[in-house]
């Protein structure tokens, strides 16, 4: 018979040369030998190891992976406990509310569920996808909540953890969003400018915006053509992916036909409305818009002509503007609406008066624009209808517009807005445009390169 001697008294040692494929002989001369060494140590050592070799001996797989601890100057030696295992999981939620069911469902209880979700609800949007880190502690087969994250597509939100004591700990997470300046250039195609920017990819939320920022300057559907070109700038918030926030915002706009360019860059005075600025720091706003309709096309003019449903030759006092039904109708300039009422012929029909007895007037309206009413203030631009066919004096969706000065219809395509209407920047607020005008600028040149 062999025996087996472990020439340490390192228990993992011991079980390292311990095989339980060893015959019974073996292990038990092992056994015997270390039991003899055992009493050569002194008592207090012995009584130590004994109780190390007990617990290392009653472990199921015969110690093979035991981990002991002897402490040093006689202190009673422990079994290590196992170390907590951190689970961490990422949950995209369509929107806040689904946060606690979806702990819950990770295996959260539901009390805890509850109070994590109520900690980090303030700080979420009520609807947009929520971005949830969950960490959680794992012992055995048991779950703890540990922290959570969670955040709105803006990097917006809050984290909450559980604190030494028990209590939650919650704390606010700013937004991580930066501004990103895009430029672009098209050419005019045969169709319309919407298909020829939407060709270059502007968006769709940029397209009406440049044509009302160039319609002091512009008739689109006049004095623009195939091969003339185009150039924006817009700004767009970004969260921390690079991921787009909000609606972008058009920062420049510019257009140069055959026969003249003009070019316009957004600016808001300190202590003034925003608007459109040329270089020089000038408004470009005047007291009518040329068109106060966006991507239309006119299929009758101002004059003489014979009705089409009345079937007789009359003065023809405004301009028709063909476009789909829905399409916005915009206040030419700024006035009270003095009303805002269907009528025979012209359908729903809206008056507004402006300042040195000039009235403007829109036809065929297929709805106004909610809340609309007569003795209201309105800005130029601001929408107070949509296309439609209504009245009993047209042949199909178009916006039949006109324009009375005194008493008097006056052709709106020749109507020239008086041109010192135009006012500049004071020093002050020239030198903040500057700096407006000089940062676009810089991004176009950068767009260019």
């Amino acid at each position: 018979m062999t025996e087996l001697f472990v020439d340490s008294y390192d228990p993992r040692r011991w079980a390292a040369a311990w095989s339980p494929r060893r015959p019974l002989e073996v292990r038990e001369a092992r056994r015997a030998s270390n039991r003899r060494r055992l009493a050569g140590l002194g008592a207090g050592g012995a009584i130590v190891l004994a109780g190390v070799l007990a617990a290392w001996l009653a472990r199921p797989d015969g110690g093979a992976t035991a981990d002991a601890v002897v402490a040093s100057g006689g202190d009673a030696a422990a079994e290590a406990a196992p170390a907590a295992e951190t689970v961490r999981r990422t949950l995209l939620l369509a929107n806040a509310g689904e946060l606690e069911g979806a702990l819950t469902g990770f295996g959260i209880d539901a009390v805890t569920a509850a109070k994590v979700a109520a900690e980090v609800r303030p700080a979420l949007a009520p609807q947009g996808e929520v971005r949830a880190v969950l960490e959680v502690t794992r012992e055995g087969g048991a779950l703890r909540f540990y922290r959570l994250q969670a955040s709105n597509a803006d990097s917006s939100g809050a984290a909450v953890r559980l604190g030494e004591d028990g209590a939650f700990e919650t704390t606010r997470l700013a937004a991580q969003v930066s501004e990103k300046i895009t430029v672009m250039h098209g050419i005019m195609d045969g169709d319309s400018f919407y298909t020829s920017a939407v060709a270059i990819g502007v968006p769709n939320s940029l397209i009406s915006p440049f044509a009302k920022a160039l319609a002091f300057d512009f008739d689109f559907q006049r004095e623009v053509a195939a091969g003339d070109a185009f150039e924006l700038a817009y700004a767009q918030s970004v969260n921390a992916a690079g991921e787009a926030q909000g609606a972008a915002r058009l920062l420049y706009a510019a257009m140069t036909t055959q026969a003249k360019s003009a070019a316009v860059y957004r600016f808001t005075p300190p202590s003034g409305e925003e608007g459109w600025y040329d270089a020089s720091g000038r408004t470009v706003a005047k007291s009518l818009m040329r068109t106060p309709v966006d991507g239309a096309r006119i299929t009758s003019k101002f004059g003489m002509r014979f009705h089409p449903v009345l079937h007789y030759t009359r003065l023809h006092g405004g301009v028709d503007f063909a476009a789909p039904i829905g399409t916005p109708i915009y206040a030419a300039a700024a006035g009270t609406v003095t009303s805002a009422s269907p009528s025979a012929c012209a359908g729903n029909m809206v008056i507004i008066s402006h300042a040195n007895g000039m009235e403007t007037r829109y036809f065929h309206l297929v709805r106004y624009a909610e809340g609309l009413h007569a003795g209201q203030q309105v800005p130029q631009g601001f929408t107070i209808g949509y296309v439609g066919t209504t009245g009993t004096c047209t042949t199909g969706p178009h916006l039949h517009y006109e324009i009375h000065v005194n008493g008097e219809k006056i052709d709106p395509l020749s109507f020239q807005p008086d041109p010192s209407e135009s006012k500049a920047l004071d020093a002050a607020q020239m030198r903040e445009f500057e700096q407006v005008r000089d940062r676009i600028d810089v991004s176009r040149a950068q767009g260019a390169a």
